[in-house]
């Protein structure tokens, strides 16, 4: 086992045998820029101040003899072989750096699964090249040239090899857009994505408890968010998801979230429901939370669903001790636009 020490923050990781660089940081939140995971891109070049690495094979477009004379190494493919490697990297530049978004994108309609009596799951996988984004991020789905407005869906799953993205859409009677979703598109069809937005993506590599609360279709971020967090190796530290619905019936995704819960020893789902007694907690969250949760000061707190809800969340979170940069809030409105993240947030910037 090496040690992979950040500079200058100081923070460590530990390296397992046989562990590239990035898959030590991935592993404990921390979430280096890469693309290609074979040495071949470049995204994941780094300085590497002192220590013994293997690097292994890469292309010298990635990796020039003047960036290896300089110190650089390629994270993706570079294996620590000293009991200590110091990297320039992990303050600041920690933060995701955000992809740039691009319109219209060709997608396929490859399945409909009805998960609750109002909330639509399509899975979409894309024709050409697959959206890279964060977990936790969303989209622009509509048909403007046949008046069906563009609205904005949070992706509920995370990054796939075959670039499928799955959406959950609510059906709202007065909304144009969900009715086209879910009485209009059929398995076949092909629609135009816009994305990335967004920047619910918090802070993965934050050395905190962490409590997400979500009601409705808001479940779609925080699924993402959660699943990614485990398959990259599980949380560190204790985790909840907390997820509201009226009744038994518009419960989703229970099953998976059960399962994530058995595997995971620091991963626990939650349910509550406001219209009928649960199988688990019965109320709504802003009212449970203070019996749940008196001390929130030293959580990260991800919120995802109406305004409303999210409001009121936020606000009692506070109440309760929380700290405005660890609470992260995902709101979504029917009119909502999709917002471009500031430049310094995106990919290639910094």
């Amino acid at each position: 086992m090496a040690t992979i020490r950040m500079f200058p923050s100081g923070q460590e990781v530990e390296s397992l045998p046989g562990d590239t660089v990035l898959a030590a940081l991935e592993r404990t939140g921390y979430a280096l820029p890469n693309n290609c995971r074979a040495g071949a891109c470049g995204e994941c070049k780094v300085k590497v101040r002192s220590g013994e690495f293997d690097q292994g094979m890469v292309l010298d477009m990635a990796l020039s003899p003047e960036d290896r004379e300089a110190g650089f190494g390629l994270m993706c493919m570079a294996k620590p072989i000293s009991d200590v490697m110091e990297i320039e990297w992990g303050t600041e530049d920690a933060q995701p750096k955000l992809f740039p978004s691009a319109e219209n994108m060709f997608y396929v309609l490859t399945d409909r699964v009805p998960r609750t009596p109002s909330i639509l799951e399509i899975r979409l996988r894309p024709i050409g090249s697959a959206m890279r984004y964060w977990p936790g991020q969303y989209v622009t789905l509509g048909d403007e040239r046949n008046g069906v407005p563009t609205r904005c869906y949070s992706i509920a799953n995370p990054p796939q090899p075959d670039g499928e993205i799955t959406l959950h859409v609510t059906r709202i009677d007065e909304g144009t857009t969900s009715l086209w979703v879910h009485d209009t598109l059929k398995i076949g069809d092909k629609v135009r994505l816009s994305g990335p937005y967004g920047t619910f993506i918090g802070d993965p590599s934050a050395k905190t408890p962490v409590l997400c609360l979500a009601a409705g279709s808001g479940l779609a971020p925080i699924l993402s968010l959660a699943t990614a967090a485990l398959t990259r190796g599980g949380f560190k530290y204790p985790a909840t998801v907390l997820f509201s619905a009226r009744t038994e019936a518009d419960l989703y995704e229970t099953g998976l979230l059960k399962f994530l819960e058995a595997k995971y020893r620091n991963f626990r789902f939650r349910t509550t429901l406001t219209r009928e007694t649960g199988p688990d907690l019965s109320g709504r969250i802003p009212e449970l939370l203070p019996d749940l949760y008196p001390d929130l000061s030293g959580y990260s707190v991800y919120i995802a669903g109406s305004p409303e809800f999210v409001d009121e969340c936020t606000a009692v979170a506070r109440r309760l001790g929380a700290k405005d940069d660890l609470i992260h809030t995902e709101g979504f409105v029917g009119q909502n636009v999709a917002t471009e993240p500031p430049s310094e947030r995106l990919m290639g910037s910094g």
